[in-house]
C-alpha cells in the first residue's frame, strides 16, 4: 500500500515540474514557423516577373462553377488575355483536370473562355489530368515534350499572386526552366482573396514536406 501511495505522489510532482510557460512559447514558436513564415513567402512571391523571352504560357487551374470559370479562375484567364494581346505567337497550356463537383475540366473551361475572347484554339494545349499545383507541372512539362516543346525552355506562369511561391518551389523541383516567368493574376473576390492567404501558408508547408518527385 505505501508503494502504491508513493507512486501516486511520483506521478503528481511530475506534472506539478512541467514548465507550462516554456511549452506555451514552444507552442508559439511553433506557429511560426507553421505559418507566419511561409504566410511571408507567399506574399513575397506574388507578383509578377518576366525574365527572358518566354514563349509558351501555362495557366493553372481553379474552380469551375456551373456557369463557367469561378471568379478567381477568371482573374487568371483575364490576366493571361491582357499579356496574349501582346504576345500572340505564345503557346499556351490550359492546366487543370474535372473534379467531382465540376460539369467540365478546368482545362475544358479555360479553352473555351480563351477561344471565346479571340485566342486560336490551334495555339492551346489542354492538360486535363492533373488535380493539384504538382501534377499542374509536371502533366503540363509531358504534353509540351509530346507536342515537340524544349521543357527547358523559358515560359510564363499564370495564376492569382497567393500561389505563385508555391508554383516557384514546384516548378525547381520538377526540373523546369531555370527563367520561369510569372504573371500574377489579381484576386477581385475580396472573401476567396482572404481566405486564400490564410490557406497557401499551409499548402505551401504542406507541399515543402509532401510533394516531391513525379506524381505516382
Amino acid at each position: 500500500m505505501n508503494e502504491t501511495m508513493s507512486y501516486h505522489r511520483y506521478r503528481g510532482n511530475r506534472w506539478r515540474g512541467i514548465n507550462w510557460k516554456l511549452v506555451l512559447l514552444a507552442a508559439a514558436l511553433l506557429a511560426v514557423l507553421c505559418f507566419v513564415i511561409p504566410f511571408g513567402a507567399v506574399v513575397a512571391g506574388a507578383h509578377t516577373d518576366i525574365q527572358g523571352d518566354p514563349q509558351v504560357m501555362i495557366i493553372f487551374g481553379c474552380q469551375v462553377k456551373p456557369w463557367g470559370p469561378s471568379i478567381l479562375l477568371q482573374d487568371r484567364l483575364d490576366t493571361a488575355l491582357d499579356y496574349l494581346e501582346d504576345h500572340p505567337d505564345m503557346t499556351v497550356v490550359v492546366s487543370g483536370g474535372k473534379g467531382d463537383d465540376e460539369h467540365v475540366s478546368e482545362a475544358q473551361c479555360m479553352y473555351d473562355y480563351l477561344t471565346e475572347h479571340g485566342v486560336d484554339g490551334e495555339r492551346i494545349l489542354m492538360e486535363d489530368r492533373s488535380v493539384n499545383t504538382r501534377e499542374n507541372i509536371y502533366y503540363s512539362f509531358e504534353l509540351l515534350a509530346a507536342n515537340g516543346y524544349d521543357t527547358t525552355a523559358d515560359m510564363v506562369a499564370v495564376s492569382n499572386g497567393f500561389h505563385l511561391a508555391r508554383i516557384r518551389m514546384l516548378w525547381d523541383r520538377a526540373g523546369g526552366a531555370y527563367n520561369l516567368s510569372t504573371l500574377a493574376a489579381p484576386s477581385s473576390h475580396l472573401p476567396s482573396r482572404i481566405w486564400m492567404y490564410v490557406r497557401e501558408p499551409l499548402a505551401l508547408v504542406k507541399s515543402f514536406l509532401f510533394d516531391w518527385g513525379e506524381p505516382a
